[in-house]
C-alpha cells in the first residue's frame, strides 16, 4: 500500500463482491478509475488507480476464499495502536467480529467488525 499509517485514520478502501470485473469496469466507466490486476491464486482482483496520477486508491475484490464472508459494501480499513484491544473493546461495545483477525505480511493484522449500528469497517494495525 505504501501509505502512512497514522492511528485512527483512515488508509484504504476495498469493495468485495462476486462479481469484481463488472464492478471494475462500472468504476471505470462512471469516475475514470484505471485498474492493475493482483494475482489472488486462480483469479485476479483489482487495484484501482486515478487517471491523472495513476496513484491507487482502493481495491475491488471478489467475494471469494478469505474474503467470501465480507459484505458487498465499501469497507474502510482504520488504522490502530494494538489490534488485540481493538478487538476486545469492539465485543465489549456490542460490536462484532465478521473476519479475522489475519496476517497481511508486511502490511500488519487486520479484522473486519460490524459495529453496534451494523455498518462494517475493517481494523489494520500495521506492523510493528
Amino acid at each position: 500500500m505504501g501509505r502512512l499509517y497514522l492511528v485512527g485514520s483512515i488508509n484504504w478502501f476495498d469493495l468485495t463482491i462476486e462479481n469484481a470485473e463488472a464492478l471494475r469496469d462500472f468504476y471505470s466507466a462512471v469516475v475514470g478509475w484505471t485498474f492493475s490486476e493482483v494475482e489472488m491464486g486462480g483469479y485476479q482482483d483489482f487495484c484501482m488507480s486515478l487517471p491523472e496520477d495513476g496513484k491507487t486508491i482502493a481495491g475491488i475484490c471478489h467475494a471469494r476464499g478469505l474474503n467470501a464472508s465480507l459484505p458487498p459494501q465499501w469497507l474502510v480499513y482504520i488504522t490502530v495502536e494494538d489490534l488485540d484491544q481493538s478487538i476486545t473493546k469492539c465485543k465489549e461495545l456490542g460490536g462484532i467480529i465478521l473476519s479475522g483477525p489475519r496476517d497481511l505480511g508486511s502490511y500488519g493484522r487486520i479484522c473486519v467488525i460490524r459495529d453496534p449500528a451494523g455498518a462494517a469497517a475493517a481494523l489494520i494495525c500495521p506492523p510493528r
